[in-house]
């Protein structure tokens, strides 16, 4: 089975990552979609950030009505900081009868040369990008990039938390059972 996998923090997963994973299996060779929620990026300040657990429930509650979609805690029990090179090797051993690609954003794009080992990720596997207004992306680094034009909206996870923060609504940001945990749970208060 060919699997796309869209790494992320999901701090918290919006409307904006479904529509872009559900685009994917649209249009590109994939069977499925498993969100790979990253306990801890080594590009990203941490301190915002819901713990692990909560935001993997989050994410689970967002994709269980989608039966191509999962929701995977894979990097909770590997080595942190989580390298997507590792969780990639840990995952083809692992699941070998699977065929494994990589989905980013134009913008994670830019930073792939700051990745451990990214070479043998450009070299091994599938990259999967949708871009992303402002960001070039230079398709020559490698013969396994797939770029795709991919409904966007202007929504981002820090928005949906600075929105809880000053109790506004964030209805139609994320799906409905996302909303009631967030409320219910008191997350980013």
């Amino acid at each position: 089975m060919k699997i796309g996998l869209y790494f992320g923090s999901f701090n918290p997963i919006h409307i904006g990552h479904l529509i872009i994973a559900n685009h994917i299996l649209n249009n590109c060779d994939v069977d499925r979609v498993w969100f790979i929620v990253s306990p801890q990026n080594p590009l990203k300040e941490t301190s915002s950030l819901l713990n692990e657990k909560s935001r993997f429930y989050l994410t689970q509650l967002a994709v269980e009505k989608q039966p191509k979609f999962k929701a995977s805690n894979i990097e909770f029990s590997l080595p942190r900081p989580s390298y997507t090179i590792d969780t990639m090797t840990h995952l083809s051993e692992k699941y070998p009868q699977h065929n494994f690609s990589i989905i980013m954003g134009g913008d994670s794009f830019q930073n792939l040369p700051k990745w451990k080992n990214y070479k043998k990720l450009l070299q091994d596997y599938k990259i999967i990008i949708y871009n992303r207004p402002g960001f070039l992306i230079d398709k020559s680094l490698s013969n396994n990039i797939e770029i795709l034009n991919a409904p966007l909206l202007d929504i981002t996870s820090t928005y949906i938390r600075n929105a809880i923060k000053e109790k506004k609504s964030i209805k139609y940001l994320v799906l409905e059972e996302v909303e009631e945990e967030i409320y219910k749970s008191a997350y980013y208060r």
